[in-house]
């Protein structure tokens, strides 16, 4: 190796200290940022593994409130582009089993409907007109229906006759009648009487058919056989089931005969199932044994694939042969990526994933696979909301998109830095995360905030945190940890605080 010459050695070593410099120079994160940040999110790649589209959340100044578009982007990284753009969300996109259709749910008409994308013209219809918001949206395997779910609202019995109000009069709200145990959620406040049911719709637009009914609750994802002529799906039909809401079980729905019948049949809640391209169904549950928290195992067959993995699987998808499934988890804090083929050991492909929580360090995001095994995925980083990679089976991932250096790249973060610590009650090891301000100075003494995350069955990780490194800018420090109760350290950790 030849040596570098002085004059050369010494250039190099002032450009070095004038970058540091400067980036001592960026302003601190301030809340008015928060405004000009970006995240990734639903990321989707078509069957080939060509290029990925995923939903764009951008804020929007002038409301307040969060816009999303959809983004497509190939996954050697070119062509980075939008497909809707403007004051709207569009949310939810979903391949055609070929690629050539990309059907997604927006509001560009004012309501949630769903839209058709064909992507060799560019050309957007809508396909139906519904009346309430679709979710779970589903093709199936021959490209010719989409699967959905919508609440259908039912009415409830007011107990009295009230006098009509004049016109023009200013009354009070009328009394809000209750007739359901389960009616109130966390952020989303009083549920509006109704159940989901789950609805079919031509691919080339149409009338929808509500295919399920009855006082029950029908939960997505939706799932098609191989054949086209079923579908699967999570519900609790049972009479009684809002007195056991966890109870749940898989269903089999014929849609040429509307007969509806049981796949599994426990204590305990069975959600989630997928379906082979041979058929087979996979799901996800636990047998109920009335703890706080359960590890929530994958399972096919009756048989527990994931018994060995302390810790719960979430988004199970089949590999294209059959031959195992794709899922994410969350261990220590950090999410996961893995491949598990139905005869060998576990791989582990990506261990970033997340950053879309946004606000506060929880873990989450997600992933999807094309046929060719390449899967897409939400990068999770402590000094970046979730951007988009791809990763592939003995490979690296590789980042494909860069939502915000133009505006991070030139603003001071603090300092992420990771901990374990001994509990003074009884020496258990716990996790967790200091940021410092931007430019900590060790010698001085600073204030200290201590983030506590709910749930409780939950977890915080090293993952980019609005508030967190708002507070850091404002000179403070901040601790954040996953104590007693936290997930993703295996279930006697959580069921520390059972009963507690």
């Amino acid at each position: 190796m030849k040596p570098i010459p002085r004059a050369a050695a010494c250039a190099a070593a002032f450009v070095a200290l004038t970058a540091s410099l400067a980036a001592n120079t960026h302003p601190v994160l301030q809340p008015k940022d928060v405004f000009q940040l970006e995240y990734a999110a639903d990321p989707r790649i078509s069957p080939d593994g060509s290029q990925v589209v995923y939903v764009r959340t951008w804020m929007d100044v002038m409301t307040d409130r969060r816009r999303h578009n959809l983004w497509l982007i190939r996954t050697d990284g070119s062509q980075h582009r939008p497909l809707t753009s403007g004051d709207r969300n569009d949310t939810s996109p979903r391949w055609s089993p070929t690629g050539d259709r990309l059907a997604y749910v927006s509001n560009a008409e004012g309501s949630s409907q769903i839209y058709l994308r064909w992507m060799d013209s560019g050309q957007t219809a809508r396909l139906a007109q519904l009346t309430e918001s679709p979710g779970s949206l589903s093709w199936s395997p021959d490209g010719r229906w989409l699967a959905f779910s919508m609440l259908v609202p039912d009415s409830v019995d007011d107990y009295a006759d009230m006098p009509d109000k004049p016109e023009g009069a200013k009354w009070a709200p009328p009394p809000r009648v209750i007739d359901r145990l389960i009616y109130r959620s966390d952020g989303d406040g009083y549920l509006r009487a109704g159940f989901e049911q789950v609805f079919v719709l031509p691919a080339d637009g149409g009338s929808p058919r509500q295919v399920t009914d009855g006082p029950y609750d029908h939960y997505g994802p939706l799932s098609w056989t191989p054949d086209s002529r079923a579908l699967v799906f999570s519900a609790n039909r049972r009479e009684e089931g809002q007195y056991d809401p966890m109870n749940s079980e898989v269903y089999r729905l014929d849609l040429e005969s509307g007969e509806i019948r049981a796949v599994t049949d426990r204590q305990g809640p069975d959600r989630s199932p997928v379906v082979s391209p041979d058929g087979k169904i996979a799901y996800l549950g636990f047998d109920d044994r009335y703890q706080g928290y359960q590890v929530t195992r994958l399972y096919l067959d009756g048989r527990a694939l994931t018994a060995e993995l302390d810790v719960e699987v979430e988004s199970p998808v089949w590999s294209s042969d059959g031959e195992g499934l794709y899922f994410q988890y969350d261990e220590q804090g950090v999410g996961k990526v893995a491949y598990l083929p139905l005869e060998a050991d576990l791989v582990s492909l990506a261990g970033d994933l997340g950053g879309t929580a946004f606000g506060r360090p929880y873990s989450g995001g997600s992933f999807s696979v094309s046929s060719d095994g390449t899967v897409a995925y939400t990068v999770a980083r402590p000094d970046r909301p979730a951007d988009v990679a791809v990763v592939r089976r003995g490979e690296e991932p590789r980042l494909l998109t860069g939502l915000n250096e133009d505006l991070l790249a030139y603003r001071q973060l603090g300092e992420v830095e990771e901990i374990w610590y001994d509990s003074s009650h009884d020496g258990r090891r716990i996790h967790g995360w200091v940021v410092k301000p931007p430019g900590f100075d060790p010698a001085r003494k600073y204030p200290l905030i201590l983030e506590i995350h709910g749930g409780p069955f939950a977890a915080y990780g090293p993952h980019f945190s609005t508030e967190v490194q708002l507070y850091a800018a404002a000179g403070y420090v901040v601790l954040y940890a996953n104590p007693r109760g936290s997930t993703s350290y295996g279930e006697e950790f959580a069921n520390l605080i059972h009963h507690a």
